[in-house]
């Protein structure tokens, strides 16, 4: 099939394409310009109509006295919605308890770099664990590599940085992550499970934060 067909083919399909955002009192949205980059990109790679001025008007309308999550979504018509939720954050020395999934994500899913409201695979992780044995669930690929959890991109303290999967494994462009290897505070590399046994361990994204983590005994 033609790469033209396979996008329209994929574009017809009834998935949403998703940014997740922390409004703050004082600062407004957290990150609002990364989270417009990368809901352009993804319209872009869909064929998908996405109005960024509408979007920014949007997310600059946002007026609340406590913390909110904005959820930005844009539907297969290119129709944009906003909608805010009470959020109250994680307190500064949470460890969330991390479980590693048997569902394995394929690196070749070119879906994976972009958030979007296809998540199959995501909640059959999570779905192995129940909330008192996790709070959040990591993914490896077919080849063994650790990707990403199924709410937050991984980080794993390496001597002064923190390494966060290669997006070539097959994981969500994370706006947090991008952010921090924009900085230089993570850098892309390998990572397996061993890798992760008595390590120092971070999972986050852009409303959470870094939130520090353990791997369960279990695994």
């Amino acid at each position: 099939m033609p790469l033209e067909s396979t996008v329209r083919s994929r574009n017809n399909h009834a998935f949403g394409l998703i940014e997740t955002l922390r409004y703050e009192p004082e600062a407004g949205c957290i990150r609002a310009t990364r989270h417009l980059d990368r809901m352009a990109d993804s319209a872009r790679h869909f064929q998908r109509a996405f109005d960024r001025e509408e979007a920014a008007h949007m997310l600059a309308g946002i007026a609340s006295d406590g913390l909110l999550r904005v959820r930005l979504f844009l539907d297969q018509h290119g129709q944009l919605t906003c909608t805010t939720y009470n959020f109250t954050p994680s307190s500064a020395d949470a460890v969330w308890n991390v479980a590693i999934a048997k569902v394995r994500l394929n690196s070749a899913d070119a879906m994976l770099a972009h958030k979007t409201s296809r998540r199959d695979a995501y909640e059959m992780a999570r779905a192995e664990f129940s909330a008192d044995e996790a709070d959040e669930v990591l993914m490896e690929n077919e080849r063994g590599f650790v990707c990403e959890g199924t709410i937050t991109s991984l980080f794993v303290r390496q001597g002064e940085k923190l390494i966060t999967p290669r997006l070539s494994h097959g994981l969500l462009r994370g706006v947090l992550r991008q952010e921090l290897l924009d900085n230089g505070t993570a850098v892309e590399g390998d990572l397996m499970r061993d890798d992760l046994v008595g390590a120092e361990i971070f999972v986050g994204n852009s409303l959470r934060g870094q939130i520090r983590a353990r791997l369960t005994e279990s695994q």
